[in-house]
């Protein structure tokens, strides 16, 4: 069975670039096939044959694909896949744009429905995330949204089978695709954030933790008003276009960190006091990384964390993306009685990497042996 990836594009790491490092593990000669590749942002390709589509040579296109939006879903059907058996699409985007023969069977492992064209389409008519291009974006996404919703829907019907990440991504298919799926959850390295840390400086003070990317639909600005309220440290490890203007409404309890190794993750998730999260997760993989060293999830009662988080028993969820709401949140957690952390790693692991690995598997394989008998 010959296999080959698909994604919407490689230019930066985080859950979804963590789900195609461990589909390599298992397909290591499978080939990824994505619109645009940076490889100054994505030194984890390094050993994976990375198969770019002509929007490579285009303007800007490595590191601000939305000014393309009409041409993405071209670039996947430019693809040839003629030569694989199975083509598994790992999207929240175009990469399910592309186009099979019969003979070759479409896994769609969906992160989301294009978010900026439905579940989330109007915080993205209010903040494109495109900084001084901001102004432009706004009336061109509004004039050509239709004509990218419709091809949105025929990208969708392209897959054979689709794969949802989170019962939250299960609904939106159906609802956006109308579309069934069948779930499985994304991988994480359990094993690697149990392994005890030193403890750093940082370390030896009391922190909440937030690891996210630096966007404006991640509601950063959220944890950071809600901290500066409270006056408690709170150590934000990401990077993103929005850093500039995060940093400029933290107050003195407010930490960055932009770049780090997984060492100092580790160190940082263990001994924090809990992980915030006020956005809402397709999946969060965050979650899941915290609970696995025993320690409490305080994040928006919305999306894939209810998958993961068991409010208080694993952590907190908060009904409102506000301060107050969140700052009660807060409040309940540390005036709740000790957290059992091996009850929050028993949690944790029903989503270690090894039970994605052995679900994907057997997924793929019974998937291509029907098609094959069907034939």
């Amino acid at each position: 069975m010959k296999i080959a990836f698909v994604y919407d594009r490689i230019n930066k790491f985080g859950g979804a670039e963590r789900v195609l490092q461990v589909l390599h593990q298992i397909w290591p000669k499978a080939p990824i096939y994505t619109a645009v590749h940076n490889p100054k942002t994505s030194s984890w390709t390094k050993d994976i044959s990375i198969k770019p589509s002509f929007l490579q040579k285009f303007p800007l296109a490595k590191t601000h694909h939305e000014l393309y939006p009409w041409l993405t879903p071209l670039a996947f059907e430019s693809f040839d896949f003629t030569d694989y058996d199975v083509v598994i699409s790992i999207t929240s985007a175009e990469a399910k744009a592309i186009i099979t023969k019969p003979d070759t069977f479409h896994i769609c492992y969906c992160l989301t429905p294009t978010r900026y064209l439905w579940s989330h389409q109007q915080d993205y008519q209010i903040n494109p995330s495109l900084g001084i291009w901001n102004n432009i974006a706004r009336p061109v996404f509004k004039n050509i949204k239709k004509y990218l919703q419709k091809s949105d829907l025929i990208a969708s019907s392209r897959p054979d089978v689709y794969i949802a990440i989170s019962q939250a991504v299960q609904k939106r298919i159906k609802q956006y695709y109308h579309r069934s799926s069948v779930i499985i959850h994304p991988p994480v390295n359990i094993k690697k954030f149990s392994k005890a840390a030193k403890i750093s400086k940082k370390s030896k003070s009391k922190y909440y933790l937030l690891v996210s990317r630096l966007t404006s639909y991640k509601k950063i600005d959220l944890a950071i008003k809600t901290f500066n309220k409270l006056k408690k440290n709170l150590i934000i490890v990401g990077e993103g276009r929005e850093e500039k203007n995060l940093k400029k409404i933290a107050g003195s309890t407010i930490f960055f960190i932009t770049k780090i190794k997984d060492s100092q993750l580790v160190n940082l998730y263990q001994h924090c006091q809990a992980l915030i999260m006020p956005q809402e997760e397709d999946f969060g993989i965050t979650a899941v990384e915290a609970m696995s060293v025993g320690k409490p999830v305080i994040a928006f009662n919305k999306g894939g964390v209810l998958d993961t988080v068991i409010h208080k028993q694993t952590g907190i969820l908060f009904p409102a993306q506000t301060v107050d709401s969140l700052s009660l949140a807060v409040k309940q957690f540390t005036i709740s009685s000790a957290w059992d952390s091996k009850a929050i790693k028993v949690q944790a692991k029903k989503f270690d990497q090894q039970i994605f690995k052995n679900k994907i598997k057997i997924f793929v394989e019974e998937q291509w042996q029907n098609k094959k008998k069907s034939r």
